[in-house]
This record gives C-alpha cells, structure tokens and sequence, in this order.
C-alpha cells in the first residue's frame, strides 16, 4: 500500500476523531448552561435558589470545565493536519482554545462564588436580606461580565475553526460557511450586543447548534477531505508532506 493512501487514510481518522469531539463539545456547551445550570437562574434568582441545587451546580462547573477542554483537544487533534496548511493559524486556533478555557475557569469561580453566597443567605434567613440582595447584584455582574468574556473567545475560536475548514476546503465550502455565518450571527446577536449594553439577541445564535451539528456528522462519516492537499497548499505557499 503507498505512502499516500496511508496518509490520506490517516487524514480520514483525524477527521473522524473532530467529528466526534464537535459533537461532544456541542452537547457540554447546551447541556450544562441550558439544562443543568437553568434552574440557578430561574426567578426568583440564584441567591434562592442555588442552596438547594448545590450539587447540581459543582457537578455543571466540573463539566464546563471538561466541556472548555474539548476545543483543546479538538485543536491538538487536528493539529497534525492544520499544521501542514498554515502554522499561524494553527498556533492561533490553539491560543484561542486555551484562552477560552482560562475564561471557563474565570466563569465557573464566579458560579461558585454565587452557590457559596446562596448556600449563607440560607443559613442567614431574612435577618439580612437587604445586605445579602445587594452582594447578590455584585456577585451577579461579575458573573455574567465574565461569560460574556468567554462567549466572545470561544465565538472567535468557533469561527476561526470554520475559516480553517473552508480556506483549505478540508470540508465542502458550503458546510464550513454554514459555520462561519452561524458563529458571526452568535457573536453579534449575543455576545457583542451584551456587551454593548443591549439585550442578547439569543435567536441569532440558533443556527450555530444545526452548522455545529451538520460539520460533526459530515466528519464523522467522511473526515477531512485532502482532494485539495497539494494544490491549496502550494497556493498558500505551504510545503504539504505526505508520510
């Protein structure tokens, strides 16, 4: 069998492997935030409500941080593959995968921080609900500050992604621009307009889940193509080996 086919059967499996991963990823990033972690802010708020789920909580910060992972692990994955096309991108891809998840860790203390003030609002009853109601509206900002922070990067690192897969046309164009436009929709709709001061637009980022989705089993069933190998790397100035 020649070098090549094992290489392009290589390029398959890593692929496959992506696949897999951007599914789980996926699955952790609505699981945790929309399921698990709902009820902390449900009305009447966190300060109620976040004694009673305390062990729902650490186990959701315990899987925000599993689920931050992934996109290293995604990164690490592909690298081998990535690398051949651009170094830079490569390197920048990984650089936002783990500034996305310093960001996770940064968000999950301040989870924690909101459990821990619930958890001595409980045991202060209504002696002190006007002191407590206040940390409340501190400990709240700074929350939702620093998610919209990690929103932001693991938005970039999401788009980036897809600009890798349709540069280099790893993946059909059309499903990588999917990608592309579903990650700008969330970032503008969500991120961006929060962090401006105006209320996120959470339907904008409804078509990432189906982009995010399609990529994945595409993936999963086909893996990276390396049709374009040689003629796209040579185009971009980039020595593509075959070993």
């Amino acid at each position: 069998m020649s070098t090549s086919v094992v290489a392009e059967r290589s390029v398959k499996r890593v692929g496959q492997t992506v696949g897999v991963l951007l599914l789980i990823h996926l699955a952790a990033g609505l699981t945790v935030p929309f399921i698990m972690l709902f009820p902390l802010i449900a009305p009447p708020g966190f300060l109620a409500n976040g004694a009673g789920i305390a062990t729902q909580v650490r186990a959701a910060v315990l899987l925000l941080f599993a689920g931050s992972a992934i996109a290293i692990g995604i990164v690490c994955t592909a690298w081998p593959v990535f690398r051949q096309y651009s170094s830079a991108l490569a390197l920048w891809l990984l650089s936002l995968a783990v500034a996305s998840f310093s960001l996770q860790a940064v968000d999950n203390a301040h989870l924690l921080s909101m459990l821990s003030l619930s958890q001595e609002y409980a045991r202060a009853g209504s002696d002190k609900a006007d002191f407590f109601q206040a940390l409340a509206g501190v400990v709240g900002s700074a929350r939702r500050w620093a998610h919209y922070s990690f929103l932001l990067v693991v938005g970039s690192w999401i788009f980036l992604f897809h600009t890798v897969l349709y540069r280099f046309r790893l993946v059909p164009r059309a499903l990588a621009a999917f990608g592309l436009v579903g990650s700008l929709l969330q970032i503008a709709g969500v991120t961006l307009r929060a962090l401006f001061g105006y209320p996120p637009e959470t339907r904008l980022a409804m078509p990432l889940a189906p982009a995010y989705v399609a990529l994945a089993v595409w993936l999963m069933v086909k893996g990276f193509d390396e049709g374009h190998c040689p003629l796209e790397a040579q185009a971009h100035g980039v020595e593509v080996t075959r070993s």
